[in-house]
């Protein structure tokens, strides 16, 4: 059962009288108005899901008919009011997580929320996300640019319903805007949105520039991936280049260092059914609301279920009636850092092939709530926007730029749409040939017996091998000189084994011709799906849900043979021993109740400090791409009697690892007391899915869920991230699902927290216990679906 955690600020219960006491004097108390006028507000902010509504536009009756889950079933007669009602329904559950994602993603956070956001908008007004939006829309075939305008036109019909009746959310109001009309390049920023959030590497190359600037070779090589070869002209520019990524690059947005995700097909001959099962879990943040929303659409032209990013029409993951797909993150490198020489006489031109060259301007100016609008120029050389100055800190010569597959135009969205439809391997194929950024391990089985994978995108081809660093720009030695093509990308079907499993991990052999990464995951979860699917002949959908939710830590297994003897070589405290013999009796299960799971993680999370923390720069620490995996190697290497500078600087392992251990031990103690028989896991590591406005006090007693104790880390197939600061697990997998194609009409799936971003909703958070104990609702695409439902009958005005 799910262990709710009580904090030091109890979070209160969703009963409606608590939540409304609440709310009421939070609104009362912010923006000065009465109890009763606060309350009025409050129900007025309530979605109608019920009744009959009239939206402008519609061709004919649609029903949309959510679920004992919140799921809305939309069945409509036509594609147009498929895709408006989607809009409208989606805007009613989620319209302020979609603002604040377009504004997040555009650069427009500082409008609504003030000067704190400043350095962030400028940010992502570097980037160009939106810009890339814009130039995309028009690679977009006319039946998707039909289907982004119905879904924005569903969206502006529950906007105008929700104005006029003084009726948007309540977070709306507390924040003291409303938003503007939705448009089809808000969906498609959203979209390039998540190929950043999915990202390409960027962060590691400014790392490995910096470490060639401030360490020897020898040191600098020992973090890098792989050892760099053949580029002496690229180590001697990051050497004397005189870019300073702790003032330039230090408040950059970087991508959740975790971001990752599990699927896997297993062939029907492996399978209680006889028919393939699919499952998978994407890794992102937790928060409140779900970043995803899982819907059911149905006209005569599809019958598809899933989840989808709010504000993005179509389903992304998910099946129909013919086949099932879900995805991991490949995470190529697909950005290139360029060290672009600036003409000191025109800061406006840069050096290529011997002449000076103009950049592109693009004005950019910043709102302010409250202040004046911040006047901000982006510069665009041939390579990509100028990244190295947007905090306002310039060097004289030379500026870093960045290419990026996600900055060109591309047409993501088409191929969803395209493969929504799809009822076999080859059409499903096909519609990926739209699928550009990001690129990503797809999974897939139909109703045939297929099964397949595919590791689908754009990925670069270059003139000289990858190096890990930013590369001269002001020559073409290192320009991209194509894509790996498109029928060369890794691609299995219907293998012997009888399973195709991915987990970041690294997808092909080195007798693969192209370049996909120096840089994947570490290979415990990948490693744990595979022993558990090649462990029995036959498999139940009960397995599947089991495995997704798996505790067992394969790091462990293969850290603690080589840590534990060097400890007890060691000097250490009675304490401290008896911090060993937990380890040594540890069933090495990351379960919430156990005390070695706490030990271990954080132990394994304090080896990098002992090496690296009093050395190398906190603020480019963060941008450490890889750290994980290094620190692994490194500490592999060292056990093999082979240690790198970086270990034996810090004294060998035995010291590395006594160190950090008494460290553990010492925190530990801290926040839970010397009885180690009453240490345990998820007194610290616990979900807390919190909301945006929760920073604001005492918002957060109201618009928080309850926190929970929760198992699993970071290396564990149910995967289970967390801020190294407070223990909160801020990252896992928000959405599983399971299903079996010989019943291709239901599935089993859960999303936390739940599918309302309404505080109000019974749907708010209602799932987060079953996320917690790997439980699962089951979302049907028949009549089932529709009997205990709630019915709410849009209708074409007359």
């Amino acid at each position: 059962m799910a262990k709710v955690v009580t904090d030091y600020k109890k979070t209160p219960s969703r009963k409606w009288w608590k939540i409304t006491i609440i709310l009421l004097a939070s609104l009362v108390m912010l923006l000065g108005i009465g109890s009763s006028v606060a309350y009025w507000k409050v129900n007025k902010s309530k979605p109608v899901i019920s009744g009959e509504v009239v939206i402008d536009g519609l061709d004919y009756k649609v029903s949309a008919i959510r679920d004992t889950k919140g799921v809305p079933h939309i069945k409509a007669k036509s594609t147009k009011d498929l895709y408006m009602v989607q809009g409208y329904v989606t805007a009613q559950d989620r319209m302020f997580q979609m603002d604040l994602s377009r504004r997040q993603a555009s650069g427009e956070l500082s409008e609504v929320i003030g000067k704190k956001t400043i350095d962030k908008d400028r940010y992502f007004r570097t980037l160009g996300l939106r810009r890339a939006a814009q130039a995309s829309y028009k690679h977009y075939s006319t039946q998707a640019k039909q289907a982004l305008q119905w879904y924005a036109d569903g969206v502006n019909a529950y906007l105008k319903e929700a104005k006029g009746n003084h009726a948007l959310p309540i977070e709306f109001i507390l924040a003291g805007y409303e938003p503007s009309a939705w448009t089809p390049i808000d969906s498609l920023t959203i979209g390039k949105y998540m190929a950043f959030d999915l990202g390409g590497h960027w962060e590691g190359q400014a790392f490995r520039y910096y470490l060639l600037q401030h360490f020897s070779k020898e040191q600098a090589f020992d973090l890098f991936p792989s050892y760099p070869t053949g580029a002496p002209d690229v180590i001697e520019a990051a050497q004397q280049s005189n870019i300073d990524v702790t003032k330039s690059m230090a408040k950059a947005v970087i991508p959740h260092r975790f971001n990752g995700s599990n699927n896997w097909v297993v062939s029907g001959e492996k399978t209680a059914s006889g028919k393939p099962f699919l499952a998978d879990d994407p890794h992102l943040g937790l928060a409140t609301p779900s970043i995803w929303y899982e819907t059911h659409l149905q006209d005569d032209t599809q019958n598809v279920r899933g989840v989808v990013f709010a504000g993005v029409p179509g389903v992304i993951l998910g099946s129909n009636d013919h086949i099932a797909w879900g995805v991991t993150n490949v995470g190529p490198d697909v950005q290139d850092l360029y060290i672009e020489k600036r003409n000191p006489k025109n800061k406006h031109e840069f050096l290529y092939k011997g002449k000076w060259e103009r950049a592109t301007t693009v004005s950019e100016p910043i709102k302010v709530k409250g202040e004046s609008t911040i006047p901000y120029e982006v510069t665009i050389t041939r390579h990509g926007p100028v990244m190295s100055e947007f905090a306002q800190h310039s060097s004289s010569d030379k500026v870093l730029a960045m290419k990026w597959t996600a900055l060109q135009p591309s047409a993501e969205l088409q191929g969803v749409l395209q493969y929504n439809k799809a009822t076999n391997w080859n059409e499903f194929k096909a519609a990926l040939t739209y699928f550009h950024t990001p690129a990503q391990n797809f999974v897939f089985a139909s109703t045939d017996g297929t099964i397949a994978y595919r590791a689908n995108g754009l990925i670069p081809i270059r003139k000289q091998p990858y190096t890990s660093l930013p590369v001269p720009g002001w020559n073409d030695r290192y320009e991209w000189k194509g894509y790996i093509p498109w029928e060369k990308l890794p691609t299995v079907v219907n293998p012997k084994e009888g399973f195709i499993a991915t987990a970041n991990n690294q997808v092909i052999g080195k007798e693969y011709p192209y370049h996909l990464t120096d840089t994947w995951a570490q290979p415990y979860r990948e490693a744990r799906i595979k022993e558990v699917l090649r462990s029995k002949k036959q498999f139940s959908l009960a397995d599947m849900k089991s495995l997704q939710t798996d505790h067992h830590n394969l790091q462990a297994r293969e850290m603690l043979p080589i840590l534990v003897p060097l400890l007890k070589k060691s000097s250490l405290t009675s304490q401290e021993k008896k911090a060993i013999a937990l380890l040594e009796k540890w069933n090495q299960k990351d379960d919430a109740h156990l005390a070695a799971p706490l030990l271990f993680n954080l132990w394994m999370e304090d080896l990098p400090r002992v090496l690296f923390a009093k050395k190398i720069n906190k603020k480019v620490l963060r941008m450490f791409d890889g750290q994980a995996q290094v620190t692994d190697q490194l500490i592999r290497r060292a056990a093999k009697g082979k240690p790198g500078p970086w270990m034996k600087e810090a004294g060998g392992l035995q010291r590395v690892a006594e160190k950090s251990f008494k460290h553990t031990v010492a925190a530990i103690e801290k926040m839970q007391g010397t009885d180690l028989d009453k240490w345990q896991w998820g007194e610290y590591h616990v979900a807390r899915f919190t909301h945006p406005l929760a920073a604001i006090k005492p918002l957060n007693l109201f618009f928080n869920p309850k926190p929970y104790a929760v198992g699993g880390s970071r290396v564990t197939v149910g995967a289970a991230g967390w801020d190294e600061e407070t223990g909160s697990v801020d990252h896992g997998a928000a959405w599983r699902t399971v299903i079996d194609m010989a019943k291709p009409n239901q599935s089993d799936n859960v999303v936390a927290p739940g599918q309302s971003g309404h505080v109000l909703s019974e749907w708010y958070d209602d799932q987060i216990s079953d996320w917690v104990d790997g439980n699962y609702h089951r979302t049907y695409t028949d009549e089932r679906a529709f009997k205990k439902g709630t019915t709410l009958t849009l209708v074409p005005s007359k």
